[in-house]
């Protein structure tokens, strides 16, 4: 898988991911219908079966996107709930992504 497709598929996986979550939360802190917890639970199968399209052994897949969920995570706070990240959160997520490189790129036998 090329890199650039293991990216793009981390990307969705994490949205399918922070979707899943955020909408139990505007459902218990912000008072919102108990019916957001029907997209939440197909958006978390979703983000299961995504995890699944990744030719790698489960651990290496999880391990290379926790990098993807921290920058997808950053940009999510400042696109959807209107934080912008700090520079330290760039740092960070830039950090992350470099290791998830390194562990997609990483030669195999």
């Amino acid at each position: 898988m090329s890199f650039a497709r293991a990216l793009g598929l981390f990307i969705l996986t994490a949205l399918a991911e922070i979707i899943g979550c955020y909408l139990p939360y505007l459902w218990l802190r912000q008072g919102r219908s108990v019916w957001w917890l029907v997209p939440a639970v197909a958006s978390l199968a979703l983000f299961a079966w995504l995890l699944t399209l990744h030719p790698t052994g489960a651990a290496r897949t999880y391990a290379a996107y926790g990098g993807v969920y921290i920058a997808v995570a950053l940009a999510w706070l400042w696109l959807v709930e209107g934080e912008r990240p700090t520079p330290w959160d760039v740092v960070g997520a830039l950090v992350a992504i470099a290791g998830m490189a390194i562990i997609i790129l990483a030669p195999r036998r």
